[in-house]
């Protein structure tokens, strides 16, 4: 039996790292899985987990044929082949009387003695004028001793209140029960993975109590009456130290929230935090596999004047860039998810990259994964088809780019996807304009491989002709001349294009679907067809 496969994204960052992670899906690095990924978060309104959960929600449309297949079904050797479903959940935060810990651990019918007791005890863990009276909603705010607490507190809550039941059942409470339960349904054969930093508060807090939170879930929600074996449920993670950095917030913005992040302390945190985990038993004994991802002091990521100079500590404005390390996570993902699990113990992983003479990175495929040239196919395939909708097709310009290129099969008399909605096309030209760019207001906006490319000093597997940023300039993009490795190029013909040998060869009968490939909506057929005959183009050898 194969297993089952879950995802967990917590805080801003790990909600990053699932972006990351999906696009690999649209690429289609997960052929025939169907994934259950819940996103966590202590920030309802975080704009990286709005972001991210929106993108999946425009995957599962472009899945979707209709009513009665919604996210549609696992496919394999194209793209979206990753059937998806999300759970939403969030620590509530926002009323009065749950602000803050001062006035969430608030505890009445007891006595005074019992009452100074615990004000006591409270006031000699965490500093009673900041620690305890900063308001929650924004994270935990590198405050990870108090942070692993609440989301356990949080998580444990939501279990109780779900196992209740009534009206008074909240949509996010009832999203963790099902994912719990899922994973309760398949703990002999489940793979959990957890995205999260290590650097700030949210993710670093929550990463050692994840297990113990979903076994103490499964409890409550079966009276006692089913388990959780956690020898039994593989779990994995990433490490993540910090990558980027920002202006440290002024002395009136701490005075006035209490507790702040400071990027400064970033690299002090990671480091308390790793020592913690690697004697903690929790993450000795039930994580297997622990990805230990880092970047290069001298190359982070400032990101003070995207937050217009100041120190964002969440809520809609926290909405940071894509960054190549995010990729990195995604990849140790795949890694968990397609490698023998063997640990019975934390087993911490790394993977070195290449740098040339002058200390810049060489990314290639195999900075990613062990199949490095999977990673390189697929992930340029899915970039090349972006540019045949957005720029050849004028996508990015507000033109109907996937109706264009549908027109282009009509001229081949190739009708078999003449059924393909302008709704279903449009659907696709949104989803792409996310992943690589859009032209908005004049200017173009850049998309997730866009951003990405940016953070990476050095070679990134992509030319930079791949990556052109003018209004003007984006026509010129050649999608089957997008490899820094000439070999996998499109063969370019001495009186044509290669975009024109392109077309001419879709009628080849090695680009129509096969039986394998899984695909059954006319929709899904339309996709293997490119990804078919861009695979081809590549001249990849597997």
């Amino acid at each position: 039996m194969n297993d089952k496969l879950f995802l967990i994204a917590i805080g801003g960052t790990g909600m990053r790292c699932l972006e990351a992670f999906v696009h690999l899906c649209a690429a289609g690095m997960f052929d025939d899985q169907e994934i259950e990924i819940l996103t966590l978060d202590t920030d309802q309104s975080n704009g990286n987990k709005s972001r991210v959960e929106g993108l999946v929600e425009l995957y599962n449309k472009v899945k979707t044929n209709d009513s009665s297949n919604f996210g549609g079904r696992p496919n394999a050797n194209t793209f979206f082949s990753a059937k998806l479903n999300l759970y939403k959940f969030f620590t509530d935060y926002s009323t009065p009387s749950r602000k803050s810990y001062k006035v969430l651990s608030q505890v009445s019918n007891i006595s005074n003695a019992c009452k100074q007791d615990n004000e006591e005890l409270a006031d000699l863990l965490l500093d009673p004028e900041t620690v305890q009276n900063f308001e929650l909603d924004h994270g935990y705010r590198a405050q990870t001793h108090l942070g692993s607490m609440l989301m356990y507190h949080g998580i444990i809550e939501a279990a109780i209140n779900a196992k209740r039941g009534g009206k008074d059942v909240k949509e996010h409470e009832k999203a963790l029960q099902k994912f719990v339960q899922l994973i309760q349904k398949n703990s002999g054969n489940a793979r959990v993975f957890v995205f999260g930093s290590v650097f700030g508060g949210t993710g670093a807090s929550s990463i050692p109590v994840v297990p113990i939170a979903l076994r103490d879930s499964v409890s409550i929600l079966s009276d006692g009456t089913s388990s959780l074996d956690l020898s039994k449920v593989k779990f994995g993670s990433t490490l993540l130290t910090d990558y980027f950095m920002f202006t440290a917030p002024t002395s009136a913005q701490k005075s006035a929230d209490k507790v702040i992040a400071d990027s400064n302390n970033f690299a002090l945190n990671s480091q308390a935090a790793m020592q913690f985990y690697l004697g903690d038993p929790t993450v000795r004994n039930f994580y297997k596999r622990l990805y230990h991802i880092g970047w290069p002091a001298s190359a982070k990521l400032d990101v003070t004047g995207m937050n217009s100079g100041k120190t964002i500590t969440g809520g809609r404005e926290q909405e940071n860039p894509a960054h190549v390390v995010e990729l990195m996570c995604a990849s140790a993902a795949y890694d968990f998810f397609t490698e023998p699990i063997v640990e019975k113990q934390a087993t911490y992983l790394y993977r070195n990259v290449e740098t040339d003479d002058n200390g810049q990175l060489r990314l290639t495929g195999t900075s990613f994964i062990n199949d490095g040239d999977k990673f390189e196919n697929k992930l340029g395939a899915f970039f090349s088809y972006a540019h045949l909708v957005l720029s050849k097709h004028q996508g990015a310009l507000g033109l109907p780019g996937n109706e264009g290129l549908l027109e282009r099969f009509a001229d081949q008399k190739i009708h078999d996807y003449d059924s393909i909605t302008n709704e279903q096309a449009k659907e696709l030209d949104d989803y792409l304009k996310m992943f690589a760019y859009n032209v908005v207001n004049g200017n173009l906006t850049k998309g997730w491989m866009y951003q990405v490319k940016e953070t990476v000093p050095g070679m990134f597997i992509f030319n930079n002709d791949a990556f052109r940023t003018g209004v003007n300039e984006i026509a010129g993009i050649d999608p089957g001349d997008i490899f820094t490795d000439d070999r996998h190029n499109w063969d370019k013909p001495l009186l044509s294009s290669r975009y024109d040998k392109f077309i001419k060869g879709l009628i080849d009968a090695n680009c129509f679907p096969a039986e394998d490939q899984h695909v059954e909506t006319v929709k899904e057929q339309y996709l293997a067809h490119i990804y078919n005959a861009i695979t081809m183009a590549q001249k990849y050898d597997f």
